[in-house]
């Protein structure tokens, strides 16, 4: 079924299409840091900091629905029929959600999500196919001075035309983008260490180390015996705090310092808040509190500045990629508008205002409340103490209008009242008004 759409294709190229972020197993050998960890694009994600950005980020922008529209007499309207590359971009059956899960975290952790896009024999797309990007350099073709996509190596080679490539950041004059993980590896590399260190601490026994001290000489063999004795009686955590004795004369002396003293949660916290701004994550949102640095207002409004500043730049360039594909002045949109809502209260403060203010319609509204629209929904209402200049004088009658009930309210003649204001005169039905009495029914 696959080799009759997408016909034309070259089997090599498609074999390596098939493959998905991260799954060919390979692992690129990390940088070793100063901390004395290695760090790389694979092994980040072992940190529980990384872990939880990554996750975030991806989740929250491939939940966001998608749609593509083009521009008509200044309007947004659907474009239909709509690829069916959109909902489904690795083919029938495949899922949108998983597709760009792949190309967020392809952004976050490697140079850039590099796509694999397979036409048909008309050209169209049909297909979209996330690569992994460890495996892929770019250059410049000699000739054509094109882009070229190098797989393992020089196994396979794709044209810029076959290759979507978003990447997050890009120095100047460079094709390939920069991996946050390789520019950040020092910080990454101490938290991985302080990880590593806390793993230690508490295996052994929450014992800190130290050096046994005996007094006069001992053989090599002898000193082996004497630290795997104290060892196999006191590491773990089932013989943690146990009374040891030591004969002899020998005693033990501690050379390094505590959890406690070491400032050991003190320096993974700041290590956590490091990651979150690597990631340009607030802390809150992966379950890091700054003390008594949160309230209700500041999450809420980092919650705002988190879909303006680290979700709209990545939405953005994934948009952008994805517009290149279709025709004409079409274009992909991800709707992030429900990101932006606030509480129950200051929505429907919103919404009251934008019907007041006239720029939204009911409809308008219950489009956004993914709710039904209704009959007349469709009418803009415009407050009338905020008209066109042109129609001042229907204000300008009102308030004579106004004027003349209030006077013929308080015993006026009415003849005399409309000519006093220039009012034309107008007949009465003849019923008398429950505001005004006869003079002989009035009581004091």
């Amino acid at each position: 079924m696959l080799g009759r759409l997408f016909a034309g294709a070259e089997p090599e190229s498609r074999d390596v299409s098939f493959q998905t972020v991260w799954g060919s197993g390979i692992d690129v050998s990390g940088v070793i840091t100063p901390s004395g960890t290695a760090i790389s694009q694979q092994n980040s994600l072992q940190l529980g900091a990384v872990y939880a950005c990554v996750r975030l980020l991806s989740d929250t922008i491939a939940s966001l629905p998608t749609d593509t529209f083009v521009r008509r007499n200044g309007d947004r309207v659907p474009f239909r029929p709509r690829p069916a590359w959109v909902t489904e971009p690795d083919g029938p059956g495949s899922s949108r959600i998983d597709y760009m899960q792949q190309v967020v975290v392809s952004m976050l952790l490697s140079h850039g999500a590099v796509i694999q896009v397979l036409r048909n024999g008309s050209g169209e797309p049909v297909a979209l196919i996330p690569l992994d990007p460890t495996r892929v350099e770019i250059r410049r073709n000699r000739e054509s001075r094109q882009r070229e996509f190098v797989i393992d190596g020089g196994q396979a080679v794709l044209m810029a035309d076959d290759v979507l490539y978003i990447s997050e950041m890009r120095r100047p004059g460079s094709l390939k983008g920069v991996s946050r993980i390789d520019e950040a590896k020092n910080t990454l590399g101490l938290a991985k260490a302080l990880d590593e260190f806390a793993a230690r601490y508490f295996s052994n026994g929450a014992n800190t180390s130290g050096n046994i001290e005996f007094p006069g000489n001992l053989t090599a063999e002898q000193a082996k015996e004497l630290v795997d004795g104290y060892e196999a009686a006191h590491r773990g955590l089932r013989k943690a705090h146990r009374p040891g004795v030591l004969s002899g004369g020998a005693k033990y002396v501690k050379t390094g310092a505590d959890g406690e003293q070491a400032q050991m949660l003190q320096s993974r916290q700041f290590a956590v808040e490091e990651i979150a701004r690597i990631f340009r994550v607030p802390p809150h949102m992966i379950g890091s509190l700054v003390p008594g640095a949160a309230s209700y207002a500041s999450v809420e409004q980092n919650a705002i500045q988190f879909v303006r500043y680290t979700l709209l730049p990545l939405v953005s360039k994934i948009e952008e990629a994805h517009s290149r594909l279709l025709p004409g002045d079409a274009f992909l949109r991800m709707n992030m508008d429900g990101l932006l809502r606030g509480d129950s209260a200051t929505q429907a403060s919103i919404f009251s205002t934008a019907l007041q203010a006239g720029y939204m319609s009911v409809n308008d509204i219950r489009r956004l409340m993914d709710m039904r629209p209704v009959d007349g929904g469709d009418n803009v209402r415009v407050p009338l103490a905020n008209i066109d200049l042109t129609a001042a004088g229907l204000v300008e009658m009102r308030e004579r209008v106004e004027m003349a009930s209030k006077l013929v309210q308080n015993g006026y003649a009415p003849e005399q009242v409309l000519a006093a204001l220039g009012l034309p005169s107008i007949d009465h039905t003849g019923l008398a008004s429950n505001q005004l009495q006869p003079a002989e029914n009035a009581q004091v």
